[in-house]
């Protein structure tokens, strides 16, 4: 995932020794070779955690990585990554490891141009019924988001199972996954934003509803203001923001307001012809 224009600190190693003379000898002169010279140990670099999804099928993938984060789909709603699981080369899944966070394409693009949109769907909420026929309703919106959010589940879970990591028939991920919901102006949106925080707020609430360990939101400033006009009705939850070029350009990001309100965690930028990401202090 990147948008174009969801770490550590490198720890350096000081090793402090002290030199002592015995009593009344004269003192040695040190030389670079005395093993008694106090030493530093070169830097060592903490390598980024990466995230990668469907244009990444085939490998090769980053390595090495200090997290990892993989994309369900195929670039949109209700479409899947073919490289998630295995069976078709290698698994993104498998590279990333049973603990990896996921990401999972949102949108919105409304009753007139969507094959998915929920029409007489009752529940979590009602669309198209006779008690409320109108399709195009901030309910409506809201289901959709469940919905999209409940296939990109499952496709996480048939990877789980693929991989052996699940038993056939499981509907849960075995880990509770943190999940990054990708919001960019590249999927189809309503021109109201309220139908379109209808959408992300249903996306939220199924994958708290199935367990998942966290939920939060990668953007960037300009297409989340675009997509929901910079509301703050997920103030409670994190933001992953995209549009760094180089590490120096993520860390200086981690200081620009977060996306949602909540606390920002994470900054996207580029490394090695990979997205990379800088974990924020």
């Amino acid at each position: 995932m990147h948008t174009p224009p969801k770490l550590l600190l490198p720890v350096l190693a000081v090793l402090a020794l002290s030199l002592v003379s015995p009593i009344g000898a004269a003192a040695k002169e040190p030389t670079d070779s005395d093993p008694a010279i106090a030493t530093k140990a070169p830097p060592v670099r903490t390598p980024p955690g990466y995230d990668i999804s469907y244009p990444q099928c085939g490998g090769p993938f980053p390595s090495p990585f200090s997290f990892a984060i993989v994309g369900v789909n195929g670039g949109r709603v209700y479409s899947p990554n073919p490289c998630l699981g295995a069976g078709n080369g290698p698994s993104e899944l498998a590279w990333a490891g049973r603990d990896a966070q996921l990401y999972a394409n949102t949108g919105n693009p409304g009753p007139e141009l969507s094959s998915y949109w929920p029409i007489g769907q009752t529940t979590p909420r009602e669309c198209g019924t006779a008690a409320k026929p109108d399709l195009d309703t901030v309910d409506c919106a809201y289901d959709y988001g469940w919905n999209a959010a409940a296939d990109s589940y499952r496709i996480a879970v048939e990877a789980y199972i693929s991989l052996g990591w699940a038993e056939p028939g499981a509907t849960r991920t075995p880990v509770a996954n943190a999940w990054w919901l990708d919001v960019e102006t590249a999927n189809s949106w309503r021109d109201d934003p309220a139908l379109n925080v209808a959408a992300l707020q249903g996306a939220v609430d199924y994958l708290e509803s199935v367990g998942a360990a966290s939920v939060g939101f990668y953007s960037a400033p300009n297409m989340w203001n675009a997509i929901t006009g910079g509301t703050d009705a997920f103030a409670a939850y994190p933001s992953w923001h995209a549009g760094a070029r180089t590490l120096r350009g993520a860390k200086a990001n981690c200081g620009d307001p977060s996306l949602t309100g909540g606390d920002l965690v994470m900054t996207q930028y580029f490394d090695k012809g990979f997205d990379a990401n800088y974990l924020c202090p």
